[in-house]
């Protein structure tokens, strides 16, 4: 896409800290770090969010962030790993082509990943079953 900065930046138009990169993606150091490592692995080839990209390039974002979550925690020596990806506005998505966080996790580092447990109840199970066609 002709505006997209992740475009640009994973295509090498506007310059990143670049920790990884080959034919299909580049992983840069996020401008805005949760944490000390925070990077981001961002797809050459454009595609908005998980709907929209290829399941081949799906496939490779996961081997990539094993690889890199593995050699970050290696390097960081971090006591845990996040890996976040994010689709729609409701979701977290601010920048609207595909990219996956990679957060490297240390004790007492305050980085915010969690949510309130519900309650799955049995019309809800029910409902989402037969909506899943399960």
């Amino acid at each position: 896409m002709e505006n997209c900065i992740f475009c640009k930046i994973a295509n090498g138009e506007i310059p990143a800290t670049t920790l990884y990169e080959d034919e299909d993606f580049r992983v840069i150091l996020d401008l805005g770090p949760a944490s000390k490592g925070h990077a981001l692995i961002l797809p050459k080839a454009h595609a908005a969010n998980i709907y929209e990209i290829s399941d081949e390039m799906a496939a490779k974002a996961m081997v990539l962030a094993k690889k890199m979550a593995t050699k970050m925690t290696d390097a960081l020596g971090c006591d845990g790993f996040n890996i976040v990806q994010n689709n729609g506005e409701q979701a977290g998505q601010t920048v609207f082509h595909f990219h996956m966080h990679l957060i490297p996790r240390y004790k007492g580092d305050k980085v915010g990943i969690a949510w309130e447990p519900g309650t799955l109840t049995d019309e809800m199970k029910n409902e989402i079953l037969e909506k899943m066609n399960c």
